[in-house]
């Protein structure tokens, strides 16, 4: 089954969709989740955020759109897991500090993909670690704590690695013309 033809089922409401869905992306979402929760949380509440997580495509399955399901269960898996860790009362810190990546208003399908485009070569143009450091913090939602532990660094390290890389990624988006679209930016 291809993935047109998953969320043709899923539309249906059959749930051979949904599973197709689940096999394929179970991992991906358990990841992001994990990333988010880290150790504040257990291996069943997970689980559980990532039962709630298709939950979703398959209360929503009508607006997925094929080639962006999998960023579509991204983006719901870290929203679910951003709100379980505020219910339970856990400190998100500068998860406050998350990337705007969209400017108001509803844009053209076709300014926003090279949007999209424009910011991945942007993130790709940084050097290494830097480029991880923003993919932990910006995409996995991780901690400068939990990113300098894993990368040898101070948290005050990261944060101002942080820091240069969204200067940098101004400076790129001004170049180009798209400062405005990303006023949100640090």
């Amino acid at each position: 089954m291809t993935e047109q033809q998953a969320l043709r089922r899923l539309r249906e409401r059959d749930p051979a969709g949904l599973e197709w869905f689940i096999r394929r992306y179970t991992p991906y979402v358990g990841a992001v989740i994990w990333n988010i929760i880290g150790r504040s949380m257990t291996a069943q509440d997970a689980e559980e955020l990532a039962s709630d997580v298709f939950l979703v495509l398959w209360q929503n399955g009508g607006k997925a759109r094929p080639g962006k399901v999998k960023s579509y269960l991204g983006a719901v898996a870290r929203h679910k897991a951003l709100n379980r860790l505020r219910e339970r009362g856990v400190e998100l810190g500068d998860q406050e500090d998350i990337l705007a990546l969209t400017s108001p208003g509803p844009e053209p399908a076709l300014e926003e993909r090279e949007l999209a485009r424009l910011v991945r070569q942007a993130v790709d143009s940084l050097d290494m670690p830097d480029r991880e450091i923003f993919l932990r913090f910006y995409y996995y939602c991780q901690s400068t704590a939990r990113i300098g532990q894993e990368m040898r660094m101070t948290p005050t390290a990261v944060r101002k690695r942080l820091e240069r890389g969204r200067s940098k990624l101004k400076r790129y988006f001004a170049e180009r013309g798209y400062l405005d679209a990303l006023s949100d930016i640090v």
